[in-house]
């Protein structure tokens, strides 16, 4: 195929698959959708990065991550809001899954131009197909400016909309995630952003820190190095000076409170995201 997607968007995408296959029920979310397009070697299960025991708590971050981004669209979209921007989207599926709801709504998924063009060629592939109503706008961000590229794809500024950004400010300096969190607050009044940012090493529970260890030095190796961590008070401070009048964190301590409540497994996520929710 001539297009590569992302590393990171495609092991996220089989974190969420592997979940339903190797954790006890109820599963936090059902997505075997990335898994489909995919479609790994029979070996799949046995790399070192889908080990079932290694990766329990970043894949059950993963999926506590997924499923409160769902369940915000899903809400918002009850009172209204009919545009959901993924910027970072990698291999999301939730217009594939939810078409229930993702069928009301206007999405755009934000990527690489490579990760977008491989996604779009393997939709068709496997017959799932792209709705009128997802719209894919590919973005080269060193050198291209999203905002520009989505009021490209139809996106309506005047009106509304959830804004989605998981997994992608460790990889983006201080100046360029300030940039983006102003841009985001010009957006409509009754718009929300959800956002994940991480905490700095010391910060985390001993039993993450090594692995975190391990995840920084792999990602400097493949050229694609953390750079930004931030403790809660810093997120908030940084969203005030975006402008944000509402803004607060939501902890891996109150996403286990919301997902992982009476588990007898020991799934836990890892301590490491923390969540800034934002209304304009």
């Amino acid at each position: 195929m001539e297009h590569k997607p992302d590393n990171t968007a495609l092991r996220t995408a089989l974190w969420r698959a592997i979940h339903s296959q190797v954790d006890a029920p109820p599963h936090i979310i059902e997505d075997v959708v990335g898994l489909e397009l995919i479609a790994p070697d029979d070996n799949w299960k046995q790399r070192p990065d889908m080990h079932p025991d290694f990766t329990k708590r970043l894949r059950a971050s993963i999926v506590a991550r997924g499923r409160f981004i769902e369940d915000l669209i899903i809400d918002q979209s009850k009172k209204g809001i009919s545009q959901y921007v993924i910027l970072g989207a990698g291999l999301d599926t939730f217009a594939q899954r939810r078409p229930d709801i993702a069928s009301l709504l206007q999405i755009f998924e934000i990527d690489q131009p490579e990760t977008q063009a491989w996604k779009q060629q393997r939709l068709k592939e496997t017959g799932l197909g792209v709705p009128s109503w997802l719209h894919f706008v590919s973005v080269d961000f060193e050198t291209t400016s999203w905002w520009d590229q989505l009021l490209k794809s139809g996106f309506d500024a005047s009106k509304p909309a959830v804004i989605a950004c998981t997994g992608v400010t460790l990889y983006l300096t201080w100046e360029a995630i300030m940039a983006t969190l102003k841009q985001i607050n010009t957006l409509a009044h009754g718009s929300t952003l959800a956002m994940t940012f991480y905490l700095p090493t010391e910060l985390m529970a001993e039993e993450d820190k090594q692995l975190q260890l391990i995840a920084e030095k792999g990602a400097r190796e493949a050229g694609t190095p953390f750079i930004s961590f931030f403790n809660q008070e810093e997120i908030l401070a940084m969203a005030k000076a975006a402008g944000f009048k509402d803004a607060h964190t939501i902890s891996t301590r109150e996403m286990e409170g919301l997902y992982f409540a009476n588990r007898t497994d020991n799934f836990l996520p890892a301590s490491g995201e923390v969540f800034l929710l934002a209304t304009t």
